[in-house]
């Protein structure tokens, strides 16, 4: 394994980032802000909250999606434009179960299908709004947007925590600027912690200690191991460990295109009496693309101890929020770079960085199948 993640750091080294453009695979690419989106994949496609008896529109993976719900409470999505004008079918109403389009009044039920047509005697057979595979594990809907043949539920990652009672997650959601890739690549890389966000999530001595590289198919697998050194902020002060020397374990996983999962566990060597001993956090984050330049992003602070403490939450939520918007503003200068410096650029790779190269490499052997190439 070491051997083959030294060729990819120095393949990598020699490989530009290159302005957007039409795409090309070749043998032993890396996927980057112009790779195109991989669509066979379970993404989320919106909280289980955000959808009701009102219209959602959304843009997914380049295309306009509607989503409601159905008298029964099952979501729908379909797509968000009328096969007869193009009008969006989000700007017409629900009557029943029936999307009813708010410019000639054709009808649709659930499956996509027009129903009835009121200028026309006889329902035109032609007339099929594409519909969309969605599975509600709350609080999220999930959406294939594929291959519909390809659609399998059971390849829909476990996230049970957020809807576990025995855990009690905090959480929010950004749109940004910036590609998808980028974002995986960001939070596989754990040498930033320190820098982009100081004193919160990450600490020199974290960033230094050994790092341990696993795959399990697609997916790319961190551990980490810092024993007797303090915890930094976001897992100090809810646990009341602030300066006190812990055992820090955590595990970083690039789940798919649309997951990334980190589970931290903070260990007290010598807690006092009728104390916890152990605290567990895990974070999800949700990436759903918009297009290559722009993403849905849904994160989670889970924990499973104090669950009943609201100044816990209030403090979790804001600091994860603030790190997360680090993330943001960083990844939207990043690409704003990248798109207005037109001058070839070699973006240099050092040995933190092999996990991120892991994930682009899968990324991008994933997105040349779905184009054909055979690499």
């Amino acid at each position: 394994m070491e051997k083959i993640l030294e060729q990819i750091v120095e393949q990598v080294i020699a490989h530009p980032r290159m302005p957007l453009g039409e795409p090309t695979f070749e043998a032993g690419g890396f996927a980057d802000h112009s790779t195109p989106l991989i669509r066979n994949c379970w993404y989320v496609a919106a909280l289980s909250s955000e959808v009701s008896r009102t219209i959602l529109s959304r843009r997914l993976l380049g295309v306009d999606v509607a989503l409601y719900r159905t008298l029964a409470g099952e979501p729908v999505a379909v797509r968000n434009r009328c096969p007869h004008r193009s009008f969006p079918l989000a700007k017409g109403r629900l009557e029943g179960d029936t999307l009813i389009c708010g410019y000639h009044g054709m009808q649709f039920d659930p499956s996509g299908r027009c129903v009835n047509m009121p200028s026309m005697p006889i329902v035109p057979t032609n007339a099929q709004v594409r519909s969309f595979d969605v599975v509600e594990r709350a609080p999220l809907i999930w959406i294939w947007m594929g291959d519909p043949d390809q659609a399998d539920a059971s390849q829909i990652r476990d996230t049970h925590w957020l809807d576990d009672p025995g855990w009690k997650s905090v959480s929010g959601q950004f749109f940004l600027k910036s590609d998808y890739v980028s974002m995986h690549e960001n939070l596989l890389d754990q040498t930033h912690f320190p820098f982009l966000h100081p004193g919160a999530i990450g600490t020199p001595e974290y960033a230094r200690s050994k790092l341990r590289i696993r795959r399990d198919g697609e997916v790319v697998i961190i551990d980490r191991m810092l024993k007797n050194s303090p915890p930094p902020g976001v897992y100090a002060v809810p646990t009341g460990l602030t300066g006190k020397p812990v055992d820090r374990y955590s595990e970083a996983r690039f789940q798919s295109p649309a997951l990334h999962t980190a589970f931290a566990k903070i260990v007290d060597p010598s807690p006092p009496g009728g104390a916890i001993a152990e605290y567990r956090f895990n974070i999800t984050h949700i990436f759903t693309p918009e297009t290559n330049g722009s993403i849905h992003y849904w994160w989670f602070n889970s924990r499973n101890f104090d669950l009943e403490n609201k100044a816990c939450d209030e403090y979790l939520h804001a600091a994860s929020a603030k790190a997360y918007l680090e993330d943001v503003d960083a990844l939207e200068w990043i690409l704003d770079v990248v798109r207005k410096d037109t001058e070839q650029q070699f973006d240099l790779n050092f040995a933190p960085d092999k996990p991120g190269l892991l994930m682009r490499r899968a990324l991008y052997d994933r997105a040349a199948a779905e184009a054909g190439y055979v690499l």
